[in-house]
């Protein structure tokens, strides 16, 4: 039940992009800026990290549409599902573990983002521009994730409808909204 009056049966940010229009562009824009602007990593690593930060902060409607997105946009579709198995964040790779450690330091806080972990990522490859790419993603999720849930947005069970959300995000992106 949302903590305000929202539109029956439309989810998450969308129901509070249909209600508040006026936010609605500039969410959306930064959304297609960070996600899927120029960026040494890929739409679909992007998409990842935004699912895996959603999941810490246990935000149940952005972390599903993240995971479909991310199953869309990437070349192996299981990676996403892979990374709660037993491997871990080490089912994605040295580089992008390390990200994905960078990023869950994010949702704790900025402080949290030690030299320790930066340089691990560095050794793993990431440059200046994949270190920012990783932060910035990670705190609008943060951002985002505290937006929807903070309202009580309404997240649907069926993941057939997750499955549409990241066909349509991974096709067109955000700026259509």
């Amino acid at each position: 039940m949302s903590h305000i009056s929202l539109p029956e049966q439309v989810p998450g940010l969308i129901a509070l992009a249909t209600q508040y229009p006026e936010t609605a562009g500039p969410l959306f824009a930064l959304a297609e800026a960070v996600l899927r602007g120029p960026s040494p990593l890929s739409a679909g690593e992007r998409e990842l990290i935004a699912a895996y930060v959603s999941e810490r902060n246990q935000s149940v409607f952005c972390r599903e549409s993240h995971r479909a997105t991310a199953r869309f946009l990437l070349p192996d579709p299981g990676l996403i599902d892979r990374l709660g198995g037993p491997e871990g964040t080490q089912a994605a790779g040295e580089k992008l573990a390390a990200l994905l450690a960078i990023a869950e330091a994010v949702t704790q806080g900025g402080s949290h983002v030690t030299p320790a972990l930066i340089e691990r990522a560095r050794q793993a490859g990431a440059d200046e521009r994949t270190l920012h790419d990783t932060v910035l993603t990670a705190a609008i999720m943060c951002m985002y994730n505290r937006y929807v849930d903070g309202l009580g947005a309404w997240a649907p069970e069926d993941p057939d409808h997750y499955t549409a959300i990241g066909e349509s995000l991974g096709s067109v992106g955000y700026a259509s909204r």
